[in-house]
């Protein structure tokens, strides 16, 4: 029997270009060991944090969740004002609620978005490098817009997982894929045009989307077609290397439970 009785979802967002991701890692700085070292100091009692889902190195967060256990009722307010005031600028608490000792905050998701922000050329924008990820040849966008569209539905997406073992599959649904100028992420020091990647379901493999997207960069680099990402959606492997996609460019866009 677990001897927490008092269970919070707390939704956070935050920039993940300082960390090496969200698990802790020995001599690394990461996104959970932030977060515990913040908890410790300002609730100074027994806690622990379960995450809604692991990112990359440097891969940030618009919106995403981590369930916190305690053994005693906690003051929301106040634990959220403590918390902003002590946390580094590059990670913030947006809302904390209360839930039942059955809410389990990586079974109960429904839907996962993720967004992928890309640009290409030569020309370089270093201060969007946080961002945005970068291909440094030239891209046939409308290719990776319809080759998008392939991701959608129930695939078999053993290729794009890192780590599966052999004679298992990861036969997943995706709701929504699809490539479209970026038209919401701004800023004048990013380029003059940029992309993004949005990918819709229920859960995604580890590496996933930015194994996906190194499949979109290499459509639109003329690497492979549609007929190989095809193949690649039935498990099979391609005769290319795998393009593995910057972490940089990845954002966990929204959670839903």
């Amino acid at each position: 029997m677990s001897r927490y009785t008092k269970f919070y979802l707390v939704e956070i967002q935050y920039l993940g270009m300082r960390y090496h991701g969200w698990q802790k890692q020995d001599k690394l700085k990461t996104i959970q060991l932030m977060l515990d070292k913040t908890i410790r100091f300002v609730w100074e009692k027994p806690f622990k944090i379960l995450a809604a889902g692991r990112t990359d190195a440097m891969v940030s967060a618009q919106s995403t969740y981590f369930e916190l256990f305690l053994n005693e009722k906690l003051d929301s307010s106040s634990f959220f004002e403590a918390m902003n005031y002590n946390l580094p600028p590059d990670i913030a608490v947006k809302s904390i609620r209360e839930v039942d000792a059955n809410f389990n905050v990586i079974i109960d998701v429904k839907e996962k978005t993720y967004h992928y922000y890309f640009a290409y050329g030569c020309e370089r924008f270093p201060l969007a490098a946080s961002l945005i990820g970068f291909y440094r040849d030239e891209l046939d966008i409308d290719k990776m817009i319809a080759a998008a569209r392939l991701f959608e539905g129930e695939h078999d997406f053993t290729y794009f997982c890192k780590d599966v073992k052999e004679g298992t599959t990861k036969v997943r649904t995706i709701q929504q894929a699809e490539v479209r100028r970026n038209t919401e992420l701004q800023a004048n020091f990013f380029p003059p045009e940029s992309f993004v990647f949005e990918v819709r379901g229920k859960g995604f493999g580890r590496h996933q989307i930015r194994l996906m997207m190194g499949a979109l960069f290499q459509i639109g680099a003329g690497v492979i077609t549609e007929y190989d990402l095809n193949k690649a959606l039935k498990g099979e492997s391609l005769p290319t290397d795998k393009l593995l996609a910057p972490g940089s460019g990845l954002m966990v866009k929204e959670v839903k439970y």
